[in-house]
This record gives structure tokens, sequence and C-alpha cells, in this order.
């Protein structure tokens, strides 16, 4: 019926009870303000905005970077893949959180052993499909038995002198200079802790850190000594200079002979270079004074483990010497 606005289809030509209708209802919120213009470093497109942008990332990244007292050694855990391997690593104390078995493995000595050692240290031990097992060590060959270490928890170069000056003693450091073996880290980090040293630093970069190889190697000693680390080795051995301590590098064209160094009761840090290149040149401008080992029979040179413990032992044997006089 004509009229009718309740019939399908028609439409109300008034605006009266229609508050969507005309500028004063559907549209209103259009014709509404903002408020008041943002400042050009609150708006996104805005170069200064930007700029903020990236002063704030650039401060997140200092504050990630400055200095503290201990440093991971990694945000991965180190996997120990196959039976020997991981009896060694339990066998060595080296810090195992969880030791997974794979179903179905063959329980030989070696995994009861293993066993037997996970449970008097309170270590969790986890059965897990071989697929999975394969997973998590990235193909290794790892005969049903792989082992996880957490990422190493270095010192700050400072705590070595700081452990030394709560000791009551001269520091004593042992510094490595390119040595990328593990094993050797793990011989000097035993030979320092049985010779008196109160800790080991070593590079960031291109240098050997704390592996289970070197936990292994150290039988021990890596639980009860400190190791560093430093992301730039000359720049740590010049802060130790500026501490007191003298800096002796280890190098067969040294002017003096280890058994004729005068420095070693005071507080010294010894450092070692690697077998083939020795100290590099940076490191070795930095030191105060160049020692050699002296040897017979035409031998050259001696491992970064061993070269390490001759000199620990002549800097213990003047020390001792002299604490008796």
């Amino acid at each position: 019926m004509p009229g009718n606005s309740a019939r399908r289809g028609s439409v109300k030509r008034t605006g009266k009870g229609n508050p969507t209708a005309g500028s004063g209802g559907r549209v209103r919120r259009g014709l509404e303000g903002k408020g008041p213009t943002p400042k050009a470093k609150d708006r996104e497109g805005h170069v200064a905005y930007q700029r903020r942008q990236k002063a704030q990332r650039g401060e997140r990244a200092q504050k990630s970077t400055q200095k503290s007292r201990h440093q991971r050694g990694g945000d991965e855990a180190e996997w120990i893949a196959g039976r020997n391997a991981v009896v060694e690593a339990l066998r060595a104390q080296v810090p195992v959180t969880t030791v997974y078995v794979a179903e179905g493995a063959d329980r030989d000595g070696r995994l009861r052993e293993a066993f037997a050692m996970a449970a008097d240290r309170g270590i969790a031990l986890l059965e897990v499909s071989r697929n999975e097992l394969d997973r998590l060590t990235s193909g290794a060959v790892h005969q049903g038995l792989a082992a996880k270490a957490p990422a190493y928890t270095y010192a700050h170069p400072d705590d070595l002198v700081d452990r030394a000056t709560q000791a009551g003693e001269p520091p004593l450091i042992v510094a490595l200079d390119s040595v990328t073996d593990p094993r050797n880290l793990g011989a000097v980090i035993r030979s320092a802790a049985g010779f008196g040293a109160h800790g080991v630093l070593v590079p960031e970069r291109r240098a050997a850190g704390m592996t289970a190889s070197a936990w292994k190697t150290s039988a021990g000693a890596a639980a009860r000594i400190p190791v560093a680390r430093a992301t730039n080795l000359v720049r740590s051995l010049k802060a130790y200079q500026a501490a007191g301590c003298m800096v002796v590098g280890l190098d067969r064209e040294g002017a003096v002979s280890l058994p004729d160094l005068d420095l070693a009761d005071l507080p010294l840090v010894v450092v070692v270079g690697s077998e083939g290149k020795g100290l590099s040149r940076l490191v070795a401008e930095t030191c105060d004074q160049l020692v050699y080992i002296p040897m017979t029979g035409g031998l050259e040179s001696l491992n970064a483990g061993v070269a390490a413990s001759v000199a620990l032992y002549a800097v213990a044997q003047r020390r001792a010497e002299q604490s008796v006089t």
C-alpha cells in the first residue's frame, strides 16, 4: 500500500527519529577532530621517529654489551654424543644436566655405568626415540646415548684479580693467545689450578672455549678455577698492567731465560701463545718482558699446555723460595 513505511523496500524520507541519516548522524563521527597532532618523533612515517627508534636500539645493544661480572659461553647447550664420550664426560665431572638414552638401546657396561653416575649426581635421565635423539644431536653417531651440558659461564677478567686480592696473594694469571685446541686449554687450566694461579684468560674470538673436551682434559680443575673471556686480549692485558701486574710473554726469542725471571714473586700475568705462531705481534708488544724456556736437543717449541705448566712451576718455585726467606 502506498505510504506504508513498513513494507519491504520502503525508505523513510524524514530525518526525525533517524540518527543515522544526514550529517548530524552517520557523518558526525567523520567531522569530529582527532585531537592534537602527535610530535614528529611519535609519528611512524616521520624521519624523527626513525631516528628515535634507531637510538633506542643502540641503547639496548650498549646495555647488553656492558661489562658484566659473568658472561655466558653461548646461547646453546653443548651435546656430547656416544657411549664412551658420555661416560668420560661424567667421570670428568663435566656439568651435565641431562642424559638421554634411545629406546631399545643395548644395556652394556658403559650404559649401566652412565646410568649409575647420573643417578649418583642427581642428573636427569630421559628415554627418547632414536629419531628424536638423532634430531637433538644433529645426526651425530650417538650409539643410543647422549648428554646435554649447559653453556659455560665465564668470569670477567677483573674477577681474577679480585680473587687474588681476597686470598691476600699477589695475582698470578695465565692468558692464552690464539690457542685453538680445547685440550690445550684444559691442560692449562689443570696446571693453573695445581700451581696456585688465580685464573685463566682466553680471547673471545679465534680461541678455544670451555667445551666438554676442555672440561675432560682439565680433570675436574675447571670446577675449581675460573676461566675469564676477553673481548680484546690486548686491552685486558693493559688493564692488568694498570692494576699493577707485570705481563710476561713466553717467546723463544725472548731476552730473559725463565729461570732468571725476577718478576715471579710480583703480581704476574703469564701469556702463552700458540705452538705454531707463538704470540701475536700486538700481544708481544704489550708484554713488559718476553721470556724463553731453555731447551736442549734442538727442540724449538712446546705446545701451549706444556709451556704453561713449565712456566707456572718455575713461578711457583720462586714464590715458595721468597716466602721462606
